[in-house]
């Protein structure tokens, strides 16, 4: 079977493609992103997103050596990322001395 592009739906960007791993391909936004195209998506710091993926803080994916992240993965950590409304914790500051000369 060859691939073969039908030429009757302009608007359609697949291409059958034999074989067991896909049967289709399609031309659109990426499966994957590089670290610097997932953390200018997430408005972060490819430097931030390296060292939690690193530290297995966040979902990610490993071709190989190469990290990468799939929209889920990009979902996941907004998701975990998220906080309910409300008063922020009172935090405390630690005591003086006041006898301390």
């Amino acid at each position: 079977m060859n691939p073969t592009i039908d030429s009757d739906h302009p608007g359609d960007n697949t291409t059958p493609v034999p074989g067991p791993i896909s049967p289709t391909v399609t031309t659109g936004p990426p499966l994957l992103y590089t670290p610097a195209e997932a953390a200018e998506k997430l408005a972060t710091t490819e430097s931030w997103l390296r060292r939690k993926a690193g530290l297995r803080l966040v979902p990610c994916t490993f071709i190989g050596k190469r990290l990468r992240f799939s929209d889920a993965d990009l979902q996941a950590i907004i998701a975990c990322g998220r906080r309910p409304a409300g008063a922020l914790p009172r935090t405390r500051r630690p005591r003086r001395d006041r006898h301390r000369h």
